[in-house]
């Protein structure tokens, strides 16, 4: 049967942690006997004096008598670690599945208005479902669908975690028993690592070939992986890794407002087709401006196919210094306890290397104002952003750790219009709430927008926290800034009433 939400919620963890406990328990009542064993039973029967058949016969059998003890020693030791791996795990994924489930039922109550709690159930095959707890006749606006879409994906991919730790943990009992009742000693485990490593491995060598399910199974490893195998799968396969988007945030990406209704969902009015008319004309003018991220913006909204556009992070905080001390500032505010962390896992893997994935955001939002930046304000207005990264320690000349972290900065939002919004461009001017207004009307879309920067490194200091300035755009690993391409994405022709058509290869763009 397919593991379950209901069953991960459901799920008594008390004898697991009692069974991982008693092999503990065993391994080291073993490890006296065995220990016993070597040193008193085998070692008086190979220094006795005493020749012939007999000899012979019980000098075998105490060999084997000891070897079989070490056997079952060994056994039991690495059924011990599968079990308090495996709870360890089990228990961590559980809190943190009744911990999401109690958030989007609760909602954020300090929002004017307040989100509304939302049911969360069992979905086919093991998937989640989140619905609305109380319907209403309009139905979800775009805030509550964004929450429920993002909690039903959290809560299915933390139950097909819970599954596979499972199903991992099966695979390792089985191989440490070996399957024979008068043969101890097979495969042994120090932790699920010896399982997990390996699988983790083949996955990332495919880099940006995975398919979404191999994807989310292979953060669900990452995610597993002790510090020190982390490192491992790091030092051999960080770019393969990092093409399978191993640094993409887990952090709700959902639309800070409710948008402006249903697309779609009223008649056209002679109004409409002259606010659609003139804001044709606005991204002539903003391209003619420089605003060409505000003008491929507006062109998409107006294309009304909803597809998601990405944003080019690295020109956004090029262009924006203010934004990059922002994001600079997320690093700044973390180094620190990101740095401690990261020596004490060098500490406690005996300092060897360890990985240690972090993810923050900065306490306060960022907004692109019209002083601070016009093209941006029109084309983003406020913006979610977060850090992601891999903080590393690995041993100096001396032992000692040298920390360091390979991070890229993420931004995502939702390109809607406030009913209290409008835009001015030039002499074109167009009032609070016509812009959204086209949106219901069926004339433009809504859309959501993301992007992540390019991955940059920085030494975070050892006992010291490392004031130097942090990589600015063009200074990651790949020295890359994002191109000009992304200005052009999902340009389009057509004017008013007609079918928009991609024009990406034209210099500039625009709707002519």
């Amino acid at each position: 049967m397919t593991f379950s939400y209901s069953d991960l919620m459901a799920l008594d963890l008390t004898g697991l942690g009692t069974a991982a406990a008693d092999w503990r328990t065993m391994a080291g009542e073993l490890a006296k006997l065995a220990g016993g064993t070597r040193d008193g039973l085998v070692k008086h029967s190979d220094g006795a004096r005493w020749e012939g058949a007999n000899a012979t016969v019980t000098r075998e059998f105490v060999h084997k008598t000891a070897k079989e003890i070490a056997d079952l020693h060994q056994e039991a030791e690495s059924i011990a670690a599968v079990l308090t791996d495996a709870h360890a795990e089990l228990a961590a994924i559980q809190k943190k599945a009744r911990s999401l489930t109690e958030a989007a039922g609760t909602g954020d109550q300090n929002r004017n208005p307040p989100d509304p709690a939302l049911i969360v159930s069992d979905g086919p095959c093991g998937t989640v479902r989140v619905i609305e707890a109380v319907c209403t006749p309009q139905g979800p606006d775009q805030r509550v669908k964004d929450r429920m879409r993002w909690y039903a994906d959290a809560l299915t991919r933390t139950v097909q975690h819970a599954a596979e730790i499972d199903a991992t943990a099966v695979r390792a009992l089985r191989a440490s028993h070996g399957n024979d009742p008068y043969n101890a000693g097979h495969a042994t485990y120090t932790s699920l690592d010896e399982d997990q490593l390996p699988r983790a491995t083949e996955l990332a060598k495919r880099g940006g070939g995975l398919s979404g399910i191999e994807r989310d199974r292979l953060r669900m490893l990452w995610e597993s992986l002790s510090p020190g195998a982390r490192a491992q799968l790091w030092a051999a396969h960080r770019n393969d890794l990092l093409a399978a988007g191993i640094l993409s945030p887990t952090m709700p990406q959902i639309s800070p407002d409710a948008g402006a209704g249903e697309h779609d969902s009223r008649g056209v009015g002679v109004g409409d087709r002259w606010t659609e008319a003139k804001m044709y004309l606005l991204t002539e003018g903003a391209d003619a401006k420089g605003m060409t991220d505000a003008a491929r913006h507006m062109d998409h909204y107006l294309g009304n196919s909803g597809k998601p556009m990405n944003l080019p992070v690295d020109r956004m905080m090029a262009d924006v210094p203010a934004f990059k001390t922002y994001v600079d500032d997320i690093v700044r505010l973390n180094q620190d306890g990101w740095r401690e962390q990261a020596a004490e896992e060098f500490r406690k893997n005996g300092g060897k290397p360890v990985v240690i994935p972090v993810e923050a955001r900065h306490p306060d939002d960022f907004y692109f104002t019209d002083k601070l930046d016009a093209n941006w304000y029109y084309a983003v207005g406020g913006v979610n952003t977060n850090v992601t990264g891999v903080v590393t320690a690995v041993p100096d000349a001396n032992g000692n750790p040298k920390i360091s972290i390979d991070y890229q900065a993420n931004v995502w939002d939702r390109y809607n219009w406030d009913e209290g919004k409008g835009v001015k461009v030039g002499p074109l001017d167009i009032p609070d709430g016509d812009m959204a207004k086209l949106h219901r009307v069926g004339l433009a879309q809504e859309f959501d927008m993301a992007g992540s920067s390019d991955v940059r490194s920085y030494d975070l200091g050892t006992a010291q926290p490392n004031g130097e300035p942090l990589p600015g755009p063009g200074e990651s690993r790949d020295g890359r800034l994002n191109p000009g391409r992304e200005q052009q994405q999902d340009r389009t022709t057509g004017g008013p009433g007609g079918r928009p058509e991609t024009d990406a290869a034209r210099p500039g763009g625009g709707v002519r």
